[in-house]
């Protein structure tokens, strides 16, 4: 009877040891950690990497004392209330960049990152705030910011004539010169910064060739989304995107292998040395290789699976908040957001890819929190200011195309994760567990070199680890 009761314990121990590793991570984060290539640091503390709480709110006081003792008041009261909401938004960065936890990554300081964060927080309350208001008020808002905003816009229509040799016309290559204006770089030089912040080929070719069907979907909403096949996918996903990604990669080759060697300013002899040790403050502290494997479990498939479909309603909010917002592609709110996002995005990301791979990570990210936050912030403003264009039918075929691909990737998720079950995992535990019961042995441990239960060369420990050493 105990020999039951002990060979049952056993069983379920195997068993909850087989869940956790179909849940496990797919990467062996503390090998990675301890590859660090070439690296080297000497440690040195300077005055650059203190906090300086003191000094900064003896600034901050002194300010205060200034405006209510020595300036001359204003009457105005359009005035006075802009510049109460921008000292309060300083105050609040102030106190964000000082009293935050430090993000993922230590270049070109930390201050810049806790900074980044506090801006995202700033920028989703304007959102909530904007979501509450109607579209007349919100579009006069932004005049606050630029007298000029507020007129509707004239939406340029990429299609039309998609002849890309139009012999009939006294300048053939009218339609291609017409596609080549500013945008164009600004596309591959999106793909190169996106790949160095998602690190996969696999990962980027996917979001650039969903984003174009995303386009060929949604042309009847949106006339800038109308263009020609060839500018699909030979100027954006073959030309701009697929060099920007080609590029990337390469730049991401060239991190992986450079050596990180940091020395001191203060160490270094030269002036030369000094300034090149200045501008290297701006590269990256360390490099860590991105190895998503998005179907290493049901979990992490789901994972990627989300991460794709924010990153492509992130992308799908520049071209919708500018349409109902009014404001004008080449608008500095529209830059200035675009690569606001990048800089959110880049931690984000490495919040994320921690968050699946690292079992000691048991806590979404802040920055991954907040830029999710302002996604879908940012499509509900779009979904109430303008909500008949935003739900205008897409065309049939399009419609068709995107069902039919919603139940094959249906039925491809139940056949890997449920009908074959990650066989490479679990069925030789499953073999194992069945012939030691079968020559009479009980089983108290399937791992070779631990206690946890998993093997190490399945490339899965479980087993605790020390916490990772910042990017």
């Amino acid at each position: 009877m105990a020999s039951a009761r002990r060979d049952k314990a056993d069983v379920t121990h195997v068993t909850g040891n087989l869940v956790k590793l179909h849940k496990a991570t797919a990467h062996d984060w503390e090998s990675e950690k301890r590859n660090r290539k070439d690296f080297y640091d000497d440690g040195t503390l300077t005055f650059f990497w203190r906090a300086h709480t003191i000094t900064a709110l003896f600034i901050f006081s002194a300010i205060l004392v200034y405006v209510a003792l020595f300036e001359e008041p204003s009457l105005d009261r359009d005035y006075n209330a802009k510049r109460g909401l921008f000292a309060i938004c300083l105050a609040f960065l102030l106190f964000g960049v000082i009293n935050s936890p430090d993000g993922p990554f230590i270049r070109p300081h930390p201050v810049f990152w806790r900074l980044i964060l506090c801006m995202s927080i700033l920028y989703e309350l304007a959102l909530v705030f904007l979501l509450f208001q109607s579209v007349s008020d919100a579009r006069n808002l932004l005049r606050h910011f630029d007298a000029e905003l507020g007129k509707p816009l004239p939406e340029k229509d990429y299609g039309g004539n998609c002849l890309i040799y139009d012999a009939n016309h006294t300048n053939p290559w009218h339609n291609v010169e017409d596609k080549l204006d500013g945008f164009v770089m600004s596309h591959f030089i999106g793909w190169w910064l996106k790949t160095l912040i998602l690190r996969d080929w696999w990962l980027c070719t996917v979001l650039s060739i969903m984003f174009e069907i995303l386009e060929y979907t949604l042309e009847t909403q949106l006339p800038n989304f109308s263009e020609c096949w060839w500018d699909h996918w030979l100027m954006d996903a073959l030309i701009c995107n697929g060099g920007g990604i080609f590029v990337g990669m390469k730049t991401l080759n060239w991190l992986s292998m450079k050596p990180y060697h940091w020395r001191g300013m203060w160490n270094i002899p030269t002036y030369s040395g000094k300034l090149k040790r200045l501008a290297e403050q701006f590269t990256p502290y360390s490099w860590t290789d991105y190895d998503w494997k998005p179907t290493a479990s049901l979990k992490r498939w789901f994972a990627m699976l989300g991460v794709i479909s924010m990153f492509l309603l992130a992308e799908l909010n520049t071209f919708y908040l500018k349409f109902v917002m009014w404001v004008p592609p080449e608008h500095y709110l529209c830059l200035g957001r675009l690569a606001f996002f990048l800089f959110m995005g880049a931690a984000a990301m490495r919040e994320v890819f921690q968050y699946l791979d690292d079992p000691n990570c048991k806590k979404f990210g802040r920055q991954s929190w907040i830029i999710a936050a302002i996604i879908i912030t940012e499509c509900l403003i779009s979904l109430k200011f303008d909500w008949q264009v935003m739900t205008k039918p897409i065309p049939t075929h399009m419609a068709v195309f995107w069902a039919v691909g919603s139940a094959v990737l249906l039925v491809w998720t139940v056949v890997k994760f449920y009908v074959l079950k990650d066989v490479k995992h679990d069925i030789p535990e499953k073999e194992n567990l069945k012939g030691k019961h079968k020559n009479g042995g009980s089983v108290n441990s399937i791992g070779d070199n631990n206690n946890s239960g998993l093997k190490d060369d399945e490339g899965v420990r479980l087993r605790s680890r020390k916490s990772l050493r910042k990017e």
